[in-house]
């Protein structure tokens, strides 16, 4: 739990999402604002009940992701972006798993957050810095590149969990998606 992920170590492929969500949102409090609700809203709609574990946590580091690009990533007239994906990522005799992921890009290259501090909790009396701290002990995995598709940056984190019991009939289905050639793509936001 709670991994950073070299960027340039990272091979830069994840599962084929099956689920996907992605809007751009005006950089600002409010943008950050509407950007947690929907995400939290969707998670709801895929199965995950807004009180669940996933929900909340992935929502919380939704939030987080949201206000530092809007705090940090900010550059006038320019938006972020959000992306939300669930991807079938294995199945036991009992149980299905699934990673859910989200992205916040960009347009701000200069402000990246240190990679030496990201997982040192800031002191008591700072108003300010815990925000990738907690990303990094709420997220399975986490990471931040630049952007491949112009100037900025992606940060993304990911969670995995069982998947909704609704999802899949049975664990025989599930592997059998899992099992379809080609499952693996390389990632488009370039993490």
């Amino acid at each position: 739990m709670n991994q950073a992920i070299d960027p340039f170590v990272l091979a830069r492929q994840s599962l084929a999402p099956d689920r996907e969500f992605a809007m751009q949102f005006t950089s600002t409090p409010r943008g950050a604002h509407l950007a947690r609700r929907l995400v939290s809203h969707r998670l709801d709609e895929w199965g995950y009940p807004y009180d669940s574990a996933p929900n909340e946590t992935l929502t919380l580091i939704a939030a987080e992701l949201s206000a530092n690009a809007v705090r940090h990533g900010h550059v006038p007239g320019r938006d972020f972006r959000l992306r939300l994906t669930s991807a079938l990522a294995g199945a036991t005799e009992a149980a299905i798993t699934t990673t859910l992921r989200v992205e916040v890009t960009d347009t701000r290259t200069e402000r990246c957050p240190s990679t030496e501090t990201r997982d040192v909790p800031s002191p008591p009396d700072a108003e300010s810095g815990r925000g990738l701290y907690l990303v990094s002990q709420l997220a399975d995995q986490w990471c931040m590149a630049p952007r491949s598709d112009g100037p900025g940056k992606c940060v993304w984190a990911q969670l995995h969990v069982d998947a909704p019991a609704a999802r899949f009939s049975d664990v025989a289905g599930a592997r059998a998606v899992l099992e379809e050639p080609a499952r693996f793509v390389v990632d488009p936001a370039g993490s």
